[in-house]
């Protein structure tokens, strides 16, 4: 037998038994996301994340209102 191949297969077989038993995260991907975009605000791209996250508001009020509107003009018919 090879020596290599033995060194070869020892390291693959400890990779292996490094990855066996390992606990599940424990934070589910909905809080993963909220904790994501709490630390993108903080980082680097900060300013743009939070324009965006304003125009999303903005966008949501324009809709809320325009659909105000269309119920308050099919009512006056």
């Amino acid at each position: 037998m090879n020596p290599g191949r033995g060194v070869t297969a020892l390291a693959f077989l400890m990779l292996l038994a490094g990855g066996c038993g390992k606990e599940p995260p424990k934070v589910d991907a909905a809080t993963g996301q909220k904790e994501a975009l709490e630390r993108a605000k903080q980082g680097a791209f900060g300013t743009q994340v939070k324009a965006l996250e304003d125009a999303k508001a903005i966008g949501a009020d324009l809709d809320r209102k325009a659909r105000e509107a269309v119920e308050k003009a099919e009512q006056g018919k």
